[in-house]
């Protein structure tokens, strides 16, 4: 590691500052278990993620006590693999009533992230909510308001945050492995996609499948007719529930640089997309099938200003010298940072010559005892995880969904952070916290 400086090394320890984390117990919370004792989780929204995340739970010794989902036939397996949980359709009735349930899994569609976990956590549950943490920016804030209001130990499903690629991506840019970082690229190129995009809504209405309650799994979300083109997964590509590509991945692949460039508040974003010349009854209904978005960050904590760029749906920048001929760039789900002297494509620097020649950078950060065992740690009092609502999960969500309004307006938004509206474009602001269906709220 002869290549870098011993100032780099003091300047990359301090900033190991920002995954500093103090014990639960230091802070008080609610009805905290020993580590000796097991949790009893419920899960909601079982049918596809949601089976994975109680499942490694589980794996890990926790208490599965219940299990709810609105798509009896979708959730099937869950419910097969674990008889022993109680089975509710509705997450309301759940929590009012089975008495049991010390910590919530959230696995539902995105428009209903919100509603679910502020219960759950109003009641003193824990709660562990898949990404993107919320449908909106004004959900994004509230979750953590309350995640730090009641104390609860809270995780977003972002796993790679607590993975080692993620630690040694922070140590080589603390360490000065590509000198100061001025642009961060990222993107998904998946194929096939996992939702329809670019589409308008389906004119016909066929009759509602008498295994699925349609008005539980709308939430509130405004009323539409059901379609098989919602249920039950390909609901992310609509504005109404999902939030599209940038949403859905987003939360991935832009963690471990918000967390190494202590990325704050942008001053301003915008995006191009196939969008742009599709009619409203497309730009309206679902996200696009390509785009591109842009965050400029201010010069904060240290660092110059910052350019984060996303890229989905075969979109891609340059391809960079350093990076050997015939080594793949840019496809799948990919993150790479641009430094003034070097590049880091994924977690390791370009070329591969570079990448030996520096070798691994110190160690600087403590390793994950892994992503659920963080939360469940957590919950037992022991430190906050990696991507709680309030430090890391919440923020970040709502940066990534900020990119959703300038796809939506085809404009370059100006944003007021603390005040939490965009200065210059008054109808965008429309997109930060869109009205529930009459009977739901927060």
């Amino acid at each position: 590691m002869s290549a870098l400086s011993r100032r780099d090394l003091l300047t990359g320890a301090a900033a190991a500052a920002a995954f500093t984390v103090v014990p639960r117990q230091a802070m008080g919370g609610p009805a905290q278990k020993p580590p000796s004792e097991k949790l009893n989780v419920a899960g909601v929204g079982v049918g596809g993620m949601g089976f994975g995340d109680v499942r490694s739970v589980a794996g890990a010794g926790e208490n599965i006590v219940a299990l709810c989902d609105v798509d009896e036939r979708h959730a099937a397996r869950a419910f097969k693999a674990f008889p022993n949980a109680k089975a509710h359709t509705d997450f309301r009735k759940m929590l009012e009533t089975q008495k049991d349930i010390d910590a919530v899994m959230v696995a539902t569609p995105d428009h209903n992230h919100a509603v679910v976990s502020i219960m759950a956590m109003k009641l003193g549950k824990h709660v562990f909510c898949q990404k993107p943490l919320a449908h909106s920016v004004y959900e994004c804030r509230r979750m953590a308001a309350v995640a730090a209001e009641m104390k609860v130990a809270t995780q977003m499903g972002n796993q790679g945050q607590a993975g080692e690629e993620a630690r040694l991506l922070a140590e080589l840019i603390w360490a000065g492995a590509v000198g100061t970082v001025r642009e961060v690229h990222a993107g998904s190129n998946r194929y096939p996609p996992i939702s329809p995009r670019g589409v308008p809504r389906s004119k016909d209405a066929p009759p509602v499948p008498p295994t699925l309650n349609w008005d539980l799994w709308l939430g509130p979300a405004p009323e539409r007719p059901y379609h098989p083109c919602y249920v039950p997964f390909a609901w992310r590509g609509w504005w109404d529930f999902g939030t599209g590509v940038l949403g859905d991945i987003g939360c991935h692949q832009l963690s471990s640089t918000f967390k190494a460039l202590k990325l704050g508040h942008p001053v301003s974003v915008e995006a191009c997309s196939s969008n742009h010349q599709c009619p409203p009854e497309v730009t309206s209904e679902t996200a696009p099938v390509s785009s591109v978005t842009r965050w400029k960050f201010p010069a904060e904590a240290g660092r110059p200003p910052v350019t984060v760029t996303w890229y989905d749906g075969g979109m891609k920048p340059e391809r960079p010298e350093e990076l050997e001929p015939g080594r793949k760039f840019a496809e799948g789900d990919w993150l790479m940072i641009v430094g003034d002297k070097g590049r880091i494509l994924d977690h390791r620097l370009i070329p591969e010559s570079r990448a030996k020649e520096v070798g691994k950078p110190p160690q600087v950060l403590a390793r994950s005892p892994g992503h659920y065992q963080e939360w469940i740690n957590a919950c037992k009092g022991g430190p906050p995880a990696g991507s709680n609502f309030p430090d890391h999960a919440a923020h970040l969500a709502e940066v990534v969904l900020l990119g959703n309004s300038a796809i939506r307006t085809k404009e370059k938004l100006l944003w007021d952070g603390p005040n939490m509206r965009f200065t210059n474009h008054e109808p965008a602001n429309t997109y930060l916290n869109p009205p529930y269906r009459r009977g739901w709220t927060l």
